[in-house]
């Protein structure tokens, strides 16, 4: 009896020394928005605005099909702590340049999303750093 008594107890303390369950607290507002997003990824199919994505050095280059105002995510798969934001405004060129000699070397995730043309466009990349 001492013996199942004492399992009991070992079970308790390892339960509550475990960590909370994890889960994403914006679960519902991202799925108010998944349809938001989806139509701005159809809109790059649609119109052909993929835009030309080439890394060089300590810069990234990204040419779009016209002017474009929008943000750069750089999304980190192992650690949202190390992603970060760039704010890209093209003028009235095609091209812009995102200095990423701060972020840490491997894989990232790019999420463009940016207006062009009173269109609204979300595309998404995985590029080695």
């Amino acid at each position: 009896m001492s013996l199942f008594m004492l399992f009991i107890i070992f079970m308790c303390v390892k339960m509550f020394r475990l960590p909370a369950d994890e889960y994403d607290h914006h679960y519902y507002e991202k799925g108010l928005n998944f349809d938001k997003d989806y139509a701005k990824e159809k809109q790059v199919e649609i119109d052909k605005a993929q835009p030309l994505i080439i890394i060089s050095g300590q810069k990234v280059n990204v040419t779009f099909s016209e002017p474009a105002n929008g943000t750069a995510r750089f999304v980190r798969p192992s650690s949202e702590a190390l992603d970060h934001s760039f704010v890209i405004n093209t003028g009235t060129g095609k091209s812009a340049g995102i200095p990423v000699a701060a972020l840490a070397k491997g894989r990232w995730r790019i999420v463009l999303e940016w207006e062009s043309g009173q269109k609204r466009y979300l595309y998404e990349k995985e590029v080695d750093l």
